[in-house]
């Protein structure tokens, strides 16, 4: 479509006048063709919107019928904004009149607060000259104290006002009276502990914090405990210089000094902690405490020191230390002089870490209620102050040097101890295992056991280490040497088993009239040595084990309780591992001992046992399988031989060694049975006898084991198949897809192999299987 006159549009793109220009036909053939395409796409617009008609007419006739809904909503609108300008207008009105009488009640508290300080203050200058004129002194620091608390700006601010001069006179009166108190104060209270009179140390003790004299007063009430701390500690010591020998604690008479002092500070803490904390508010115990330890410090120096001269400690440490040295040539001290000395220092170390720990508790209880609002860098603060009070006091300094000479002494104390069991080592017949072996390890957990007792992580930590050690090296050394010596077999046993060498000597002894037992005795007492060590080795796995699961549970226990640091659990997992690596050790040199026993006492015979197998000849006719079924030729005598070979070794070795053994044994009887096997040859009657054979061995050895034999014979069970085959195709019954459930152990070549055995197949016929 196209607008008319001159100066109109044509579609959308071409002007009249631009029609007008066009000359050629080409052109104006496509400006026609352009205008027609507009055209259309005009029209196809007009139509979409003409289809819109209908919805667009209902949506206004919607839009119409909401008309009077839409002007009673206007006004309803305009009504609530309404109510809201004028409810807003009120209570801008009532909140600014609330606002000036809150303005007008704070004026009105700060008048009387004034008016208040002003006759506070006139009340504790006249209250405080009758309290010290009638002695009240508790009374009088309570108007001082009120004085003190009083706002100073307050008081500035009324020295400005009218009655200035008699408020200055006021505040000197009362200024001369707080330093006449101080000084009455200070001079009763040094009085009163001069006597020792604890009613009255305790009234002015509770005056000083009311005068704000906090630290003076703690340092002072300090004082007077520490000396009554002092005088019972030194009554303690001299009853322990005048104690006889001979009583029942003498032997731990100094741990007990020490246990009484650190009862009697703790009786001094619990006893005044309550008034600290009424009169001087929390996390000011920390400062009694703190001098309290100081007192503490010097009255452990005095008895330790007494203990070391007493107990001639540090002489008894250096004469361990050279005798520990493989240079020196000093006389070993006797381990059993340093048992009840050892006792006593882990005695004192305990109730040492018992008091630090009370300590500890106490203090961080005070400083968690008096750090309840105070910032991160206060708090880490205070426990800095902490952690130096018990690392760095004396007391911990000092239990820390005797711990330290103890563990040396203890190592030592094991050492000798353990070595003297082993030398005193006695076997009782009918026992599975030699004394040594109970005595060792009575020793390493008494040693342990005192260690732990200490309530020391590193201290225990050192012991089980040392007993690790020990027990790896020297004690396993011990056993080990003893399973080198291997396990002999005689003249005697080799008589017994019907060889000729043994009857001859057995002959030429007989013609002398006497029979030489004596390498007979020494050679089973090596047999019987050889055993009981493989017992010892077992229980000794066994015994660290069960020693690593107790210290799991006594070390749990201890922890439990608050001692030891952030480290110690790792410290002690570390150490327990080690023990559980040093158990593995000795099992393995138990496997060892029962392959060493395998190899030297049973291989030698059972080869040759097995060996007879190669003279029976399976090549046998129907009369000869029935004289096998009724005498039979080998199996039997073989199973004869083994009960007599195992006799001996069931009743010396442990239950688990021995099934051990058996084991090793089984093995050993497969493997050589099989290789006798492949050197001998077979009929389909030789193949049903080895079949019966086979089978009577394993029930046998079925018996006299818990270990499943079957899988260990499963190759021969397969070739005693193979040898039951009546022709040689058979095979393919059982091979291949039509195994079953079987799984074949042997390979195509070995079969082949054991079908060549029967001498009544034919080569070509075993080639010519597909396998």
């Amino acid at each position: 479509m196209a607008a008319g006159g001159d100066g109109g549009v044509v579609g959308c793109g071409l002007s009249m006048e631009r029609v007008r220009a066009l000359t050629e036909l080409s052109e104006l053939e496509a400006a026609y063709s352009r205008l027609c395409e507009e055209e259309s796409a005009v029209q196809q617009e007009l139509d979409a919107l003409l289809e819109q008609q209908g919805s667009i007419e209902s949506k206004m006739v919607a839009l119409q019928r909401m008309g009077p809904n839409l002007q009673l909503i206007e006004g309803d609108a305009q009504q609530l904004a309404g109510m809201i300008t004028f409810t807003y207008n009120l209570a801008e009105n009532v909140s600014s009149k609330v606002r000036q009488l809150d303005l007008a009640k704070n004026r009105l508290y700060q008048a009387i607060q004034r008016a208040d300080d002003i006759l506070d203050l006139k009340f504790c200058m006249d209250g405080v000259q009758t309290a010290l004129r009638n002695e009240d002194y508790e009374q009088a620091a309570a108007h001082i104290h009120r004085y003190l608390s009083l706002d100073k700006s307050v008081i500035e601010l009324s020295r400005q006002g009218k009655e200035g001069g008699i408020i200055d006179a006021n505040l000197k009166l009362l200024q001369e009276s707080e330093q006449r108190l101080k000084t009455i104060v200070t001079e009763k209270f040094d009085t009163a502990m001069k006597q020792g009179d604890l009613p009255q140390v305790e009234r002015f003790f509770k005056i000083f914090p009311l005068l704000g004299l906090h630290e003076e007063g703690l340092s002072k009430f300090s004082e007077y405990l520490c000396k009554q701390v002092a005088k019972k500690a030194e009554e303690n010591l001299q009853l322990v210089m005048g104690t006889d020998m001979s009583d029942r604690r003498a032997a731990v008479i100094f741990a007990d000094t020490l246990t009484l002092l650190f009862e009697g500070i703790a009786r001094v803490v619990e006893t005044h902690q309550p008034i600290v904390e009424t009169y001087y508010g929390p996390g000011r115990l920390y400062t009694l405490i703190k001098h309290l330890q100081g007192e503490c410090d010097q009255q452990v120096e005095k008895v330790v020191e007494k203990f070391v001269k007493e107990r001639d400690y540090h002489r008894q440490f250096q004469q361990v230390q050279n005798s520990m040295m493989r240079s020196s040539s000093a006389e070993k001290i006797e381990p059993r002089e340093l048992d009840p000395i050892l006792t006593e220092v882990t005695l004192m170390n305990a109730r040492s870490e018992l008091y630090l720990r009370f300590i500890k508790r106490r203090i961080v209880a005070d400083f968690e209620v008096g750090d309840s609002m105070a910032s991160e860098e206060v708090k880490q603060e205070h426990q800095k102050y902490l952690d130096k009070l018990l690392n760095n006091c004396l007391l911990s300094c000092t239990m820390q040097e005797l711990i330290g000479y103890y563990i040396t002494m203890e190592q030592y104390f094991m050492r000798e101890t353990v070595n003297k069991a082993v030398a005193m080592d006695s076997y009782e017949k009918g026992q599975l295992t030699s004394s040594m072996v109970d005595d060792v390890f009575y020793i390493v957990k008494k040693c342990i056991g005192r260690a732990l007792s200490s309530s020391n992580i590193d201290c225990l930590c050192a012991m089980i280490n040392h007993s690790t050690t020990e027990l790896e090296s020297d004690f396993r050394e011990v056993l080990c040497n003893k399973l080198k010596q291997g396990f002999p077999a005689t003249t005697f046993q080799d008589f017994q088993r019907g060889v000729t060498s043994a009857v001859n000597i057995m002959h030429s002894s007989l013609q002398q009239g006497k029979f030489d037992t004596k390498g007979i005795e020494s050679t089973d007492e090596a047999k019987q040595s050889f055993l009981v060590t493989l017992n010892n080795v077992e229980v000794c796995s066994e015994n660290i084990m069960t020693l690593k699961k107790t210290l799991e549970s006594d070390c749990a226990k201890l922890l439990s309780q608050g001692f030891g640091g952030e480290q110690a659990q790792a410290k002690i997992d570390s150490c327990l591992s080690d023990m559980a690596d040093v158990s593995n050790k000795f099992r393995d040199l138990l496997q060892e001992g029962v392959n060493d026993l395998n190899n030297t006492a049973i291989k030698p015979q059972v080869k040759p046992w097995i060996n007879l197998f190669l003279s029976i000849s399976h090549s046998i006719e129907e009369e000869e399988f029935s004289d096998y079924e009724a005498n039979d030729p080998w199996v039997q005598q073989f199973i004869v031989h083994l009960e007599q070979q195992m006799t001996e070794f069931k009743a010396g070795l442990s239950p688990a060694i021995y099934d051990n053994l058996t084991g090793l044994m089984t093995s050993l009887i497969a493997t050589e049975l099989e290789k006798v096997l492949l050197k001998s040859s077979f009929n389909r009657l030789g193949g049903l006898q080895f079949d019966k054979e086979l089978r009577s061995l394993i029930a046998y050895l079925t018996t006299v084991t818990t270990w499943t034999i079957r899988d260990k014979f499963a190759r021969l069970s397969q070739i005693a198949t193979i040898l039951n085959l009546e022709r040689v195709t058979e095979i393919l019954d059982y091979w291949g897809p039509n195994s079953g459930p079987l799984t074949w152990r042997l390979t195509p070549a070995e079969v082949r192999r054991v079908l060549a055995l029967r001498k009544d197949f034919r080569d070509e016929d075993i080639k010519r299987l597909r396998l």
